[in-house]
């Protein structure tokens, strides 16, 4: 009888005993998976972080094009008053209206809307907010450099068309042509470009 109640007594208690193992085994397991669940929700959480950047940035891209309607009457009207004086002379520190220089030109379109701009390309590039060449829109401004390209910045103009490529056509006062429009790919200009620059938000 006792004999039993030893063998009964020692059964239970390796049972327990591999009752116990087995929970730790199920709690190592379990910790390893919840390891493993972590691991693969940073993954996940990494890759939807650069998606989020990504659409970010193309958002950003859009918005920085994107122009309300009373934005867009403004820049539309610039650029017709821009336009109103094709084919007037270049003259070296001529404001307008009869003549321009190229800061006289832009510094006297954005007059007639309220916006005062510097009287020099130079100081004009120091105005505005930055923007990135595949950004810039209509009535932005862009700024060259002069004749010799190991100089600063000597000219500007006011883009009238661009594309998400960073291609562009702007008004402005040359030297041969006076008020004229270019496009940015020319060679003398497309060696000479420097940077855009937005004043009308």
């Amino acid at each position: 009888m006792k004999n039993r109640i030893i063998i009964l007594l020692t059964m239970c208690l390796m049972s327990g005993i591999t009752q116990i193992a087995t929970a730790k085994t199920r709690n190592v397991h379990a910790e390893a998976h919840k390891h493993q669940l972590a691991a693969a929700k940073n993954i996940g959480l990494d890759k939807s972080t650069i998606t989020r950047m990504v659409e970010e940035d193309i958002a950003a891209r859009e918005n920085s094009k994107a122009i309300n309607a009373e934005t867009e009457e403004l820049l539309n009207d610039l650029l017709s008053e821009a336009r109103s004086h094709m084919g007037k002379r270049y003259s070296r520190g001529s404001k307008g209206p009869n003549a321009f220089d190229c800061s006289g030109f832009s510094s006297y379109v954005y007059r007639q809307f309220g916006y005062s701009l510097s009287p020099s390309s130079r100081d004009q590039y120091n105005q505005g907010e930055k923007v990135d060449r595949k950004n810039l829109r209509k009535g932005d401004l862009v700024f060259f450099k002069g004749r010799s390209t190991k100089g600063g910045v000597g000219h500007v103009g006011i883009v009238v068309d661009a594309d998400e490529k960073g291609n562009f056509t702007f008004i402005h006062a040359a030297t041969s042509k006076g008020i004229t429009v270019s496009n940015c790919n020319e060679p003398y200009y497309a060696a000479r470009f420097v940077g855009g620059k937005r004043v009308i938000d």
